[in-house]
């Protein structure tokens, strides 16, 4: 007989397309199997639930061995942005929400949400910078806190 999961924490710490999904996917998995779910969301992570930012996330196109696609095409003007409508039409036929959608679903369910200090004092933003659904902006001691006796993931 193996334990249930009660708690996981999800750190996204990346601000691309591929970056931030999976760490989405996994809250929100977590959140309909009944398991308490908190997103700490830090350094260029932090695109995702800026206001300015999260509805213009891209996929990385350089050096991303999962395009198959050499370095230096990667980097040609135009490529991430062609790419990332792709992938955004390839996920629209599956249902699969937009960030900002994705986002408030997920708080809907009553994830929490929180920005990390330290990140947010680096890029000088403030509470006003990012979305409503942020429940506020924590200390990494804070955010162990949170997470005691749950799974940490990093994504």
């Amino acid at each position: 007989m193996t334990d249930k999961i009660e708690k996981i924490s999800l750190i996204i710490s990346k601000g691309s397309l591929e970056a931030i999904y999976p760490g989405l996917i996994m809250a929100n998995g977590a959140r309909a199997e009944g398991i308490e779910a908190n997103l700490f969301f830090t350094f260029f992570g932090l695109d995702a639930i800026h206001k300015a930012r999260h509805e213009h996330i891209k996929l990385a196109t350089v050096g991303n061995p999962g395009l198959h696609l050499a370095t230096w095409a990667g980097g040609f003007p135009g490529v991430a942005s062609v790419m990332t409508q792709y992938m955004a039409h390839k996920m629209e036929k599956l249902d699969i929400p937009s960030i900002p959608e994705f986002i408030e679903m997920i708080s809907d369910t009553g994830a929490g949400l929180y920005a990390c200090k330290a990140s947010v004092d680096l890029f000088g933003l403030e509470k006003d910078d990012l979305i409503d659904q942020v429940q506020g902006i924590i200390t990494v001691g804070e955010f162990y806190d949170q997470a005691a006796g749950g799974q940490i993931i990093f994504t």
